[in-house]
This record gives C-alpha cells, sequence and structure tokens, in this order.
C-alpha cells in the first residue's frame, strides 16, 4: 500500500498562468492547466530564542475545474488550502540539460481569504454575544444542576363557534 498525499496552507507568490492545451484558446472541448506558487511559512525559535522563520515555495498546478477556480479567484498574496498529491516530472531546458521538478498537482482548492482581506481592508466584524467559559465542577463539591428548557405544551385549538358555557356540566 502506498500514499501520496499533500496538504498545504500558504500565500499565493504570483498570479496564476493560465493554459489551454490541445491547441483550443477558447474553453471548448480542450482542457485547461494553472500553474502557480505557495509560500508556506514555518517559526521557531532557536537556540538563543530568537524567532526564526523558513518559508518553503511549491509549485502548484491545477487542471479543469481547478484551474477555472484559479483563473477566475486566485490572486497573488491570498491565503488558500490546497490538497493533492506530489509530482516529479522532467524536461530538458534549452541548453539540452535535462532538469527534474517536483510539483503539487491540485485535487482540492478551498479559498482561506478574499480579495478584501489581502488588499487591506477591514475584516467583517460580528457581533457575537460573548459566552461564558466552561468551568470544570471542583472534585469534592456538587455539580451544578443541569437547566434544561421545559417542553412546550401543545395550544389546545378551539373552533370558533364551539367555545364552552361554563354553565353547561356534561362530562362530554
Amino acid at each position: 500500500m502506498s500514499l501520496n498525499k499533500v496538504m498545504l496552507i500558504g500565500n499565493v507568490g504570483r498570479d496564476p498562468n493560465v493554459r489551454y492545451l490541445d491547441g483550443n484558446s477558447g474553453g471548448g472541448a480542450g482542457s485547461k492547466v494553472a500553474t502557480f506558487t505557495l509560500a508556506t511559512t514555518e517559526r521557531f525559535r532557536d537556540r538563543s530564542g530568537e524567532t526564526r522563520e523558513n518559508t518553503e515555495w511549491h509549485n502548484i498546478v491545477a487542471w479543469r475545474n481547478s484551474a477555472d477556480l484559479a483563473e477566475k479567484f486566485i490572486h497573488k498574496g491570498m491565503m488558500i488550502y490546497v490538497e493533492g498529491r506530489l509530482r516529479t516530472r522532467s524536461y530538458t531546458d534549452q541548453a539540452g540539460v535535462q532538469k527534474y521538478t517536483t510539483e503539487v498537482v491540485a485535487d482540492n482548492i478551498q479559498l482561506l481569504s478574499r480579495r478584501q482581506d489581502e488588499e487591506g481592508a477591514p475584516a467583517p466584524q460580528y457581533d457575537a454575544q460573548p459566552r461564558p467559559a466552561y468551568q470544570a465542577p471542583q472534585y469534592g463539591q456538587p455539580a451544578p444542576p443541569i437547566q434544561t428548557p421545559a417542553p412546550a405544551q401543545p395550544a389546545t385549538v378551539i373552533p370558533a363557534g364551539l367555545e364552552s358555557d361554563p354553565s353547561d356540566d356534561l362530562p362530554f
């Protein structure tokens, strides 16, 4: 058994480069491919206590629907989630030298930031009511009672004209 799975969260390094294969240039039956870079940064403290950063650059390749998403919505600086698989391929450069490159072929892309967020616009504020923090009961003390809402009683609906007369004492 084997597994080839990559999950990355990072910032887009450049706008996607979109190409059409099979000689198609307008969205007919040809395949669309988008390529762009993604930066992931690891922050850690060294032995002297200073914070260090290590940025890794990944080449992302997106096909078909993922390429459409990349073309329309992904821009430099955005934070995205990419799930895919590693692929290493070889090619010959212009000087005739064989080179190798490793890419992440994207199976799933999710946008984590909107265009407004990356351009410096303030993020939307949500007016959420603060909730009290959970506190575990102390040992030796009784737990507070659990408060559950009382079940709602069904309302009795009496059709108009059939209201009861208090002077009527029939049991049925």
